[in-house]
């Protein structure tokens, strides 16, 4: 017979040992149990690259990141321009401006070093609700309760929860609250997350492999991977534009800065026209221009074709001009993939 209701500290005790033989071993982890906790810049910072990446893609921009920055002081020195070209090709770039006036407030208020409680970190510029809790229960071992994807689909399923999310969420967090407690606080909630990461997965759940199985009343129902109810979601709206890739006698090509307000604010980007459902298209500059073809490319909100056009020009104007594979490591992957389909600066 299934449980009437999952047993929280059952779940707990087997949740914790299984953690203890199968925890992931990742860059920014101390291993379970580790007396000594992980730097909380070290888990601050992994933390605000996973929020909407996946752990393979991001663990190399970590390591790039804390060895030319191993401290928040050393971040906090940082030039904006260097940051957001370290940054490029992790999305959502609002969060490397957040990034970087969350070590200047750590570096210039706090004397870099991070506060050690859930509402001192959530005073922290760019610092939101989840990023304070994982920060103060995996750095400082404080009793928070860290709720993710991970942990609202873990928790969905333990209680079969049937109200669809978003609207479900401040339920799926209060189900997760009933398991936090002062006993290895970091270590619970990185467990929920690796549960949810490499057994609880959204699809294909392995739940022979499950420490929580014979609890969880999703495995119960039959189709434990029906939760968390979602609902349909609306088409993703379709939005056009132009990539101008110019290229001087040198092979340089011109990018601009970004306004630091908007999509992909304060990048360096290829000049473009407008992104709209019939864009207002003019180029930069007088030349012979050429079509190379289009790229696709889906943001949160829209997906987009930008149709690239080359020209040969004269270096000059408000440009950064760089060598391709300089210009190609800066870029965001949306202008990487329009200035790879404008092809070699000697065919251009």
């Amino acid at each position: 017979m299934p449980p009437v209701s999952p047993n929280v500290s059952l779940i707990r005790s087997e949740l914790l040992a299984w953690y203890d033989g199968h925890a992931r071993r990742l860059a920014w982890r101390a291993p379970p149990g580790a007396e000594a906790r992980t730097d909380p810049y070290r888990v601050w910072l992994s933390e605000v690259m996973l929020q909407q990446t996946t752990t393979p893609h991001a663990t190399p921009y970590f390591q790039s990141f804390t060895a030319r920055w191993p401290t928040v002081s050393d971040l906090a020195a940082a030039e904006d321009g260097e940051v957001m070209a370290a940054w490029a090709g992790l999305g959502y770039y609002a969060r490397a401006r957040n990034l970087l006036a969350c070590a200047r407030a750590v570096a210039g208020e706090h004397g870099g070093v991070f506060p050690d409680t859930e509402a001192g970190l959530l005073a922290l510029p760019g610092v939101g609700a989840y990023t304070a809790a994982a920060v103060a229960a995996i750095a400082f071992d404080r009793a928070a309760n860290v709720v993710d994807g991970n942990v609202e689909r873990v928790m969905a399923r333990l209680f079969a929860v049937e109200i669809p999310v978003p609207k479900a969420r401040p339920e799926l967090k209060r189900l997760a609250g009933l398991f936090v407690t002062d006993e290895r606080p970091g270590d619970w909630a990185q467990a929920l997350m690796d549960l949810g990461a490499t057994v609880c997965r959204p699809k294909s759940p392995l739940c022979g492999q499950c420490p929580a199985a014979d609890q969880c009343l999703g495995l119960a129902s039959g189709a434990p991977d029906r939760f968390p109810v979602k609902l349909k979601k609306a088409e993703r709206p379709h939005r056009r534009g132009v990539a101008f890739v110019m290229i001087d006698a040198e092979g340089r090509v011109a990018l601009e800065r970004r306004p630091d307000k908007g999509l992909l604010g304060g990048m360096l980007g290829l000049p473009t026209s407008d992104w709209g459902a019939a864009p207002d298209v003019k180029p930069p500059v007088s030349a012979d221009w050429r079509e190379a073809g289009a790229v696709e490319h889906v943001f949160t909100h829209f997906s987009l074709t930008l149709t690239v056009r080359t020209a040969r020009v004269e270096a000059g104007g408000d440009y950064q001009w760089l060598a391709l594979e300089a210009a190609r490591a800066a870029l965001p992957t949306v202008f990487a993939k329009a200035l790879d389909r404008a092809g070699e600066p000697a065919l251009i």
